[in-house]
């Protein structure tokens, strides 16, 4: 696995720029980070995509990079911007972008079972 820094302002370029030419309007790369219960996933949407409702990944958060977007979870709207983190709700949401928009998706995943030798 690459332990190499990512840089997140040039794959967020890189991503708002296939977002843009893709027909759901969204676009995203898993980074490769050797960290054992943690998943974080870069995505881009371009203004009005979403990402339809879903599953609670578990215990998570949203981080935006850039844009303007809202998690929306039954009721409850969480309208976040630019340098803003929130917690995912652990029950069904979504997520559109009200602009052009970057998030840092960040789950926790359970602990691998250690191999037997």
């Amino acid at each position: 696995m690459s332990r190499s820094p990512v840089d997140l302002s040039t794959l967020s370029g890189e991503l708002l720029d296939r977002a843009r030419t893709e027909h759901a309007g969204r676009a995203g790369h898993t980074l490769p980070h050797p960290v054992d219960g943690l998943r974080q996933t870069v995505i881009a949407l371009r203004a009005g995509a979403e990402l339809s409702e879903h599953e609670s990944p578990g215990a998570a958060s949203l981080q935006v990079l850039q844009g303007q977007v809202r998690l929306v979870a039954g009721e409850e709207t969480t309208e976040l911007g630019r340098h803003q983190v929130a917690p995912i709700p652990d029950r069904r949401h979504g997520l559109h972008a009200d602009e052009d928009s970057v998030v840092l998706l960040s789950v926790a995943v359970p602990q691998r079972a250690p191999q037997a030798d």
